[in-house]
This record gives C-alpha cells, sequence and structure tokens, in this order.
C-alpha cells in the first residue's frame, strides 16, 4: 500500500504521531511506502528566510534558493517521520534516483513532472523490513533537485509498484453535494469523476486530488483513494475501501 500523508495532515505533533501509530498498524498487514508533503514546513523554512511563496495553478513556483530550502525541509520532515514510524528510512526521491523527473514548466522555475521510479530500491528496502518514507524531491535531467507534487510522487510510486494508493488530506473524500456528509461518494470510477468535475460537484481544491488519484491509475495503480488524515483510525478503514472515495477505472 502507499500511503500519501499531506502536509496539512501533519500540521500537529500529536496528530502526527497518531497517524504514525496507524501506519505502524496497517504495515502489519501489508508493506507500506510513505510519500510525504511539508507544505507548512516549507512555508516556515521560506518566512525564516525572507522568501516569499508564489503559486501558480496551485504549484509552489520554485526558485533555485527555495529549492534548496524546500529540499532541506522535506529531508528534516522524513527524518522525523521515519522516527516517528519505526523501523523506516527517511529519503528523497535522489537517493539512488528514487524519483525521476522533468522540468514541468520553465516558468514555476524547480519544479518537476516524475518521469519514472526505482521500484528496485523500494523492494529492496521493503524485503529488509524497513518502510521507505520518501520526501518530494526528484532528481532533474541535469542532476540537480526538482520539487515535485506529492500527490502525483505519491501516484507514480503506487504506478510503479503495482500497488493502490491512500491520498491523507484534510477531507473526508468527494462529496457529491458539499458538505452533506450523506452525500459523500464511496466508490467513484473515472468516468464518474470526470461527470463530477464537468457538472460542478467536483470543484476546486478537489479537483487536483481527483485528478491525482485518475494520474494514479494511468500510471498502473488499481485504485486511489481519497480519506482523512484528520480522524483517528481512518488509515486502515481507507485501506480496506470502509474510509474516504475509492477512485478505480
Amino acid at each position: 500500500m502507499i500511503v500519501k500523508y499531506g502536509g496539512n495532515a501533519m500540521k500537529s505533533l500529536d496528530l502526527r504521531r497518531a497517524v504514525a501509530r496507524e501506519l505502524a498498524a496497517l504495515r502489519g498487514e501489508t508493506p507500506v511506502v510513505v510519500v510525504h508533503g511539508g507544505g507548512p514546513v516549507i512555508e516556515r523554512e521560506l518566512a525564516a528566510r525572507g522568501l516569499e511563496s508564489e503559486f501558480v495553478g496551485g504549484l509552489r513556483v520554485t526558485t533555485p534558493q527555495a529549492m534548496d530550502v524546500v529540499e532541506m525541509a522535506l529531508g528534516q520532515l522524513g527524518k522525523q517521520l521515519a522516527q516517528d514510524l519505526g523501523a523506516a528510512v527517511g529519503l528523497t526521491g535522489r537517493d539512488c534516483a528514487l524519483l525521476r523527473a522533468e522540468v514541468l514548466d520553465p516558468r514555476l522555475g524547480r519544479v518537476g513532472r516524475v518521469t519514472g521510479v526505482n521500484a528496485g530500491l523500494l523492494r529492496t528496502l521493503l524485503g529488509a523490513g524497513l518502510t521507505p518514507v520518501v520526501g518530494c524531491v526528484a532528481v532533474g535531467e541535469d542532476g540537480e533537485a526538482l520539487n515535485v507534487n506529492a500527490d502525483t510522487a505519491a501516484g507514480a510510486v503506487a504506478g510503479a509498484l503495482g500497488e493502490g494508493v491512500v491520498f491523507l488530506t484534510d477531507v473526508d473524500g468527494v462529496y457529491r453535494a458539499y458538505p452533506d456528509p450523506g452525500s459523500r461518494a464511496t466508490q467513484l470510477t473515472r468516468a464518474e469523476v470526470e461527470e463530477g468535475i464537468a457538472a460542478g460537484w467536483i470543484a476546486g481544491g478537489m479537483i487536483p486530488k481527483v485528478r491525482a488519484a485518475l494520474d494514479a491509475l494511468d500510471r498502473g495503480a488499481p485504485f486511489a483513494t481519497i480519506a482523512s488524515g484528520m480522524t483517528a483510525g481512518v488509515l486502515a478503514q481507507a485501506a480496506r475501501g470502509e474510509a474516504g472515495t475509492r477512485i478505480v477505472p
């Protein structure tokens, strides 16, 4: 199982450690790879250095100076998450070219799109009983670091391993009539997702989330689930298809 752990779902240290306990419990049932973002941590470190954040289409414009900060922040956070989890190793995509990428759009600076995954490294670590905890920094064609979206990175890893992915975020799933909790869709097909976007009941910040799920399917993942990382006990349920919204081909 691939678990994408969003930056907004780890703002609280207590919550972060609670999710780590859930990840450890899930690991008792199936091997787990964690792919994490770190938006709040990156924001804090950039602000401390007087570097402003600019976003275009939901992606952070990443100058070379900002890239250094992003890589430092994600590397440090990954080590902390690995320590919380235990029997885990914190990595970024630069380690053994774990994530390879190309520049997404020159206007965004050092922002990349994942083009390859070193699945062999992940399988070796899993085979040794270690949980990979992967920060979303990739190595570019020029050998330098690129900032990659954690959702799409998790989808790429899921596709490379041929496993399902759970996107832990700050929402309970996809709603047909937000915020009515009774309207949460338990499962959606690709066609239903496209219909929801066209009809407008999938809108705003949910669109990039479902697009990341569809990208994971395109890359070979059998399913992608969007679920809340803000509530204890949800991860195991989401892994079984009992929480969140599972998106299937």
